[in-house]
Parts: C-alpha cells; structure tokens; sequence
C-alpha cells in the first residue's frame, strides 16, 4: 500500500491475532506488537507470526501504554485511575491520580524524556495529565477530551479530542508543559480513535463511525483510507521494519473474543 491510495477494502489486510475481550493503544516495541485488553484486564504481546503471550492484571482495566527510555511499561488503569508500571518482572502502583477529577483514564504516550502524557476524558471538560521522570504529576492540559495521543517527528503532542471531532496538536516547552495548542484537523468523519503519526508527520486514525482508518495531513485532507467494511476500528500504531507496517484493532462486538482482531498491513515509507 503506497500513500495516496484509497483502498475499497479490507482485501490488504492479514489478520494477525485474535482470542482477547477488547483492544487499546497498540504500540510497537523492541520487535513486539503491545496493546491493552481492558475488558479482559490484561496487556498482550504479539509478535510478527501472531504468537501472542499476556501479561494479566486481574482487577485492573488497562488502557493506554507507554514505554520509558528504561524499557519499563507504564499502563494507565482506566477505572481506579492510576498508572501502573511493569519491569519485565512485576507490576507497581506508580501514580494514583483519582484525585484529580471525575472521567476513567484512557490513551497514554511517552516522550524520549520518559515523560507520560496521560489523557483523562469527561467530554469537554477532559484534560490530559503530565506524569515526569521522577514521577511527580501536574495537569498538562484542559478543556480536551483525548481519545488518542502520539507524539510526532517535530516532537509535538498530537491529540484525538473525541468532543470537537478534532486532531489537535501541542508544543512540548522544555519542562514538559504542553503550549501552543493548535488545530491540526477539523471536520472530521465523526468522532476520532486512537491515532499513530508517521515519519511525515502524517496522522493515521481510526474512525469508528466511518468504519475505516484514515490517514491525515495537516490541514485536513485525508490521503489515505482503509475501509474496514462491518468493523469497527478502535486504534492502530505503526511498527515493524522502517515503520512499513501499520497495526489495527478493531472489533464487530464488544467483549466477544471471537470477533476483536488484531490486524497488519504494509503502508508506504515515507522518507
């Protein structure tokens, strides 16, 4: 698949992976495919075969995943509000932040400082929490209602703000503080997913109305769509060799193992 293609069906794509309650922020890592299963409580792996192991976190509902310069996951626990962090041997309590207002926790990402951004949504009135390297937390941003979070090769945060149906963009100042927060795009086909941005800079979302993923530029023109036909797609990240295969999630029916999948497709390197 080469950018600039809109692609009438799932025909590219080859299911990797299947037999999990619900998917969340895949992320790309030392040659593994993570993401969350929040209604199954548990974290799995999948490599390029589609051998899938799990990390179980009974009584939690993890969503969004980030990795720290050290390797360490963090894991945000949408319903107690707090961010986990597993070492590759045992999973602690790193930050509880149910003090800081009402909405579950949801997408996470993680700067090349170790820095967390941690969206929290209540429709409007959602923001996204900054969590640092020595673990101490302030609110980063208000009146947003992040869906999904990537950071991009210019180093700005780009958010999915489910409220506004937008794709909004920060600067990220020296401490971490997000500024300078603009529209990256408007007028979207409904309510946006969860986002991954490519080597351009480009924004690959998932529109769960529109039932297609959809790759983004700056200002709003869509490059790129693939469509999903009766699925509904929830998230997808970019991984493998050079960024060239993009990873999608989605489901027919919410918590039916047999019907939320994990699929791939090679897309364009952009260069």
């Amino acid at each position: 698949m080469m950018y600039g293609a809109n692609l009438p069906s799932t025909s590219c794509v080859v299911p990797l992976a299947r037999d999990f309650c619900s998917g969340a922020s895949p992320r790309w890592f030392e040659g593994l495919l993570w993401f969350s299963d929040t209604l199954g409580e548990a974290v799995h792996t999948v490599d390029l075969r589609g051998s899938m192991t799990t990390l179980p976190l009974p009584g939690r509902r993890p969503c969004g995943l980030g990795f720290r310069p050290d390797g360490s996951l963090l894991v945000a626990s949408s319903h107690d509000r707090q961010i986990l962090r597993y070492d590759g041997e045992t999973t602690t309590t790193l930050v509880d932040l149910s003090n800081l207002g009402a909405g579950e926790l949801g997408d996470l990402v993680v700067d090349a400082l170790g820095r967390a951004y941690v969206g929290c949504g209540a429709e409007a009135a959602g923001f996204i929490v900054q969590v640092n390297p020595d673990d101490t937390v302030t609110i980063a941003a208000e009146q947003v209602n992040p869906r999904g979070l990537a950071i991009a090769p210019d180093r700005r945060l780009l958010v999915a703000d489910r409220a506004t149906r937008q794709l909004l963009s920060f600067g990220i100042a020296q401490d971490g503080r997000l500024t300078q927060r603009q529209v990256f795009s408007t007028e979207l086909d409904g309510p946006p997913g969860g986002i991954a941005v490519d080597a351009s800079g480009a924004v690959w979302t998932a529109m769960p109305l529109a039932r297609e993923f959809q790759r983004i530029v700056a200002g709003g023109e869509v490059t790129d769509r693939l469509l999903m036909g009766s699925r509904i797609p929830i998230a997808c990240t970019l991984g493998g060799q050079e960024d060239s295969m993009l990873f999608l999630l989605s489901n027919v029916g919410v918590g039916d193992r047999t019907q939320t999948r994990l699929d791939v497709t090679r897309v364009g390197v952009v260069t």
